[in-house]
């Protein structure tokens, strides 16, 4: 199965006239899980055609303007749009207090919202039957996360050997994928000759950090790395900024995508400063690792 991957912003403090703020919508059976939501968020569903009143899911990566600053807005449209379902909300330490502020300012008036907010750090956010949504802490000066959607291992039927074998008795097909061998007119049916396992797909965000041990701990064997790649380190300033301001540079996210063998990278929260000079980011990314792209908005993935 698919997962569809739309990047509905891309900048970041400042967007442009072609990036709005960070945002990363993951739609995995029946989950619509938003990766942060920054300003603007909402016209970006617009422009994408999709129906942010399908939203299961809200992950925060940090407390920053640029992440969040698109939630009031997104919480008075679900409202107005009649939204019914329970809304749950992830971050990590105290986000509880300020989603409560942000509520109490914006949204309250406008009507209730069937809210649960989180506050985690390293180890399990959520967990369904198809997957496993993780957390682990980066280094940004606040409280920060980035997150790996994990799917679980499943035991799948053949289509085709089944249709040959012309088993009627629906229930039988349970046995199949629990591993148990059946018996069919009087033969035995093997379940290893008629199933197959899936093999998991892992798509991981990191965003908004400096370089430390858990972006290699949280990326390892993605099929998909989304990073950000804030500044340049093929120049003194650039890296000086990232250590500065803990971001990280092109260079660094391509080692992250090497070192943790994942198997493609997106470049993503793109500074202003390299409006004009996106190449630049992208060629020092694929010097560490080439199987590289970089984000733009709406683009749509399927992993």
């Amino acid at each position: 199965m698919k997962i569809p991957i739309t990047i509905l912003g891309t900048a970041t403090a400042i967007p442009t006239a072609k990036r709005n703020h960070t945002s990363i919508l993951i739609q995995h059976s029946g989950e619509n899980i938003l990766i942060d939501c920054g300003e603007g968020t909402q016209r970006q569903f617009r422009k994408a055609r999709l129906n942010p009143c399908k939203l299961t899911r809200i992950l925060i990566t940090h407390w920053h303007g640029d992440h969040i600053l698109g939630l009031p807005g997104l919480l008075q449209t679900l409202i107005l749009n009649g939204y019914n379902k329970r809304l749950h909300i992830y971050g990590p330490k105290g986000i509880k207090d300020k989603m409560k502020k942000l509520i109490d300012l914006f949204v309250k008036q406008y009507g209730k919202l069937d809210l649960v907010v989180k506050e985690i750090s390293d180890g399990k956010v959520f967990e369904t039957k198809e997957f496993i949504l993780e957390s682990k802490s980066m280094k940004h000066g606040i409280a920060c996360n980035s997150y790996s959607l994990i799917e679980k291992q499943k035991t799948r039927l053949d289509k085709k050997k089944i249709a040959k074998l012309k088993i009627k008795d629906k229930k039988l097909f349970g046995r199949l994928q629990q591993g148990k061998n059946i018996k069919y007119k009087g033969k035995t049916i093997k379940a290893s000759q008629v199933t197959y396992k899936t093999i998991p797909k892992k798509i991981t965000v990191i965003l908004d950090t400096k370089i430390n041990p858990n972006c290699y701990n949280i990326a390892k064997d993605s099929d998909l790395l989304i990073c950000e790649a804030t500044y340049l380190a093929d120049s003194e300033k650039g890296s000086k900024l990232a250590e500065s301001y803990k971001h990280l540079t092109a260079e660094q996210a391509g080692m992250i995508a090497k070192k943790s063998k994942s198997k493609k990278l997106i470049l993503a929260h793109i500074s202003q400063r390299y409006d004009k000079d996106e190449h630049l980011l992208l060629k020092e990314a694929k010097k560490q690792f080439k199987n590289t792209e970089i984000a733009k908005d709406l683009m749509k993935i399927e992993v």
